[in-house]
C-alpha cells in the first residue's frame, strides 16, 4: 500500500507539470498563432517523439523526457543583414551564428516571410514571448487559491482534543521534558479543566460570561481569569451545559515571532504568570478571504526571486554535500527527482491528513509554477526572456533611430548571441545533472 501511495504521488506530481508545461507552451502557441506567425510544431517533451498528430500546418505531440516543451516558431532568427545566410568567416563563433540563421531559414517554405516571428512588432514579439511565463504566474496563483481560499489552513478551534491532567510551571515541564520524566506527578495540582470535568469533544462557548467563538478569544480570557471562578459554558452532544472552574495561576512560557521560547540570561526559559485552564484545541481547515491572497502571492514571489538570485551560491552549497561528506541544506535546490521524491513522501506519511497532503501538494505545484516564471524571465537565451530582452532592445534601437532620423535598423540580431546560448545551455544541463545525482546521493527529506 506504502509503494502504491508513494507512486501515485509521483504520478499526480508528474501529470501536474506535464501540464504546467502544456498550458506554458499554449501560453506561446495561441499569440503566435493569433498575429500569423507560422508555427511547426507544439511538443511537450525532449527527445524522441511517443506520440504526434497534425492538425492543420502544425505537429502536436508528446516526447519521451518530460523536462520541459517547446513550440517552433518559424524565423526566430532574421537573415543576415544584406541578405542570405552566407559564412564570412571560419571563426567557431561566427559558425554557430551562421548556422543558427541557416537553420532558421530552412524551415520557412516559399511564401511564409511574412509569416516569420521577426517580422512581428516589437509588441506582438513581447506578449508571444511573455505568454508562457505569464501562464505560468496564473497558474501558480489559481493553485494558490485553491490552497488559500478553498482548503485553507489548518487552525485550532475552540473544541477540546486533549485535556491536560495538571498544572505544571513552564521550565519544570522543558526540565521533566529533558528528562524523559512523566508528564504530571501525583503530587502536581490537578488541572481547573479536569475539575471542572471537561471532556474532550467539548466545544467551549464561553467564559466567565465572554463568548469565546475562536481560539485565540478562548486563550486571552483564560489569560485574564488566572485566580477566578468563572462559569465555563461548553457544547457536548448536541446539550448545553454550565461547568464552573477554578482558572489556576501558573507560569507559562513567552515566545518570539519565530514561534522560539525566549530565554533568560542565565539560559532559562522566560515566562510570565498567565490564568491557566488546561485544555488542547483540536484543528481544522479554514478557507481564508481573497483579500488575503496576494499577500500570500507577493510574499512566494520575493522569496522565489531571492532563491534565484542566489541560485549560484546555492548550487555551490549543493555540489559540496553532494561530492563531500558536509551535510545538504533543507531548503537547498532540487531537480524533479528530488520534487517527485517529496511528493512520494508526502502521500506517504502518516502524520498529515488528507486535506493536509492535497493543501501541500498542491502548494508544492504552485511554487514549481512560480519558480519556472521568474526563471523564465531571465535575460538570456534560449530561456523567453532572452527573446524578450532581445524585443526591448529591438524597440530601443528603432526609437532611437527614429528620434535621430536614421534609418529604420530592422530586427535585433539575436542569432548573434548563439555563442552565449550555448553556454547557457551548458549550464543549465550541469545544473540538472548536479540537482539529480544530489537528489539520489544527499536527498532532502520531508519528514
Amino acid at each position: 500500500m506504502t509503494i502504491a501511495l508513494y507512486v501515485l504521488g509521483v504520478l499526480l506530481l508528474l501529470l501536474g507539470v506535464a501540464i504546467s508545461i502544456a498550458l506554458h507552451e499554449m501560453g506561446h502557441l495561441l499569440p503566435a498563432k493569433k498575429f500569423g506567425v507560422k508555427v511547426n510544431q507544439y511538443m511537450i517533451g525532449f527527445g524522441p517523439t511517443v506520440f504526434s498528430r497534425r492538425r492543420g500546418e502544425t505537429e502536436y505531440g508528446v516526447k519521451l523526457l518530460p523536462l520541459g516543451g517547446y513550440i517552433a516558431m518559424i524565423g526566430m532568427f532574421p537573415p543576415k543583414p544584406g541578405g542570405g545566410v552566407r559564412r564570412s568567416s571560419t571563426g567557431m563563433f561566427q559558425t554557430m551564428i551562421d548556422d543558427a540563421r541557416k537553420v532558421s531559414a530552412e524551415e520557412m517554405e516559399p511564401g511564409d516571410e511574412k509569416r516569420a516571428f521577426y517580422n512581428l512588432s516589437v509588441p506582438k514579439k513581447l506578449v508571444v514571448m511573455m505568454g508562457g511565463p505569464t501562464m505560468n504566474l496564473v497558474i501558480g496563483i489559481v493553485l494558490l487559491a485553491v490552497v488559500v481560499c478553498g482548503i485553507g489552513f489548518k487552525t485550532p478551534t475552540t473544541t477540546v482534543e486533549t485535556v491536560s491532567q495538571c498544572v505544571v510551571g513552564a521550565q519544570q515541564a522543558a526540565a521533566r521534558q529533558k528528562d524523559g520524566g512523566a508528564g504530571c506527578k501525583p503530587s502536581d495540582p490537578r488541572s481547573p479543566a479536569v475539575s471542572a470535568h471537561v471532556k474532550q469533544g467539548d466545544t467551549i462557548e464561553s467564559i466567565g460570561g465572554t463568548p469565546t467563538p475562536t481560539w485565540q478569544s478562548l486563550s486571552r480570557t483564560i489569560e485574564k481569569s488566572a485566580g477566578e471562578t468563572v462559569p465555563v459554558v461548553v457544547e457536548r452532544s448536541g446539550r448545553t451545559i454550565t461547568l464552573h472552574a477554578h482558572i489556576a495561576t501558573n507560569k507559562v512560557a513567552e515566545y518570539d515571532a519565530d514561534g522560539n521560547y525566549k530565554k533568560n540570561a542565565d539560559g532559562t526559559i522566560k515566562t510570565r504568570e498567565a490564568g491557566f485552564f488546561g485544555v488542547g484545541p483540536t484543528y481544522d481547515y479554514h478557507g481564508q478571504p481573497v483579500t488575503a491572497l496576494p499577500a500570500v502571492v507577493g510574499n512566494d514571489l520575493v522569496r522565489i526571486f531571492d532563491a534565484l538570485v542566489h541560485l549560484p551560491q546555492r548550487l555551490t552549497g549543493v555540489a559540496q554535500s553532494a561530492f563531500t561528506s558536509a551535510p545538504r541544506a533543507q531548503n537547498s535546490p532540487v531537480g524533479m527527482i528530488g520534487i517527485g521524491r517529496a511528493a512520494g513522501e508526502i502521500a506517504t506519511t502518516h502524520t498529515i491528513d488528507v486535506e493536509g497532503k492535497i493543501a501541500i501538494g498542491v502548494n508544492l505545484l504552485a511554487t514549481l509554477n512560480m519558480f519556472l516564471f521568474a526563471f523564465n524571465l531571465v535575460p538570456l537565451l534560449p530561456l523567453d526572456g532572452g527573446h524578450i530582452a532581445g524585443a526591448l532592445f529591438e524597440g530601443i534601437r528603432r526609437r532611437m533611430a527614429a528620434w535621430s532620423g536614421r534609418a529604420d535598423p530592422g530586427p535585433a540580431d539575436v542569432a548573434k548571441l548563439m555563442p552565449v546560448t550555448y553556454v547557457v545551455v551548458g549550464l543549465m544541463l550541469a545544473m540538472t545533472l548536479l540537482l539529480g545525482y544530489a537528489d539520489i546521493v544527499k536527498p532532502i527529506k520531508l519528514f
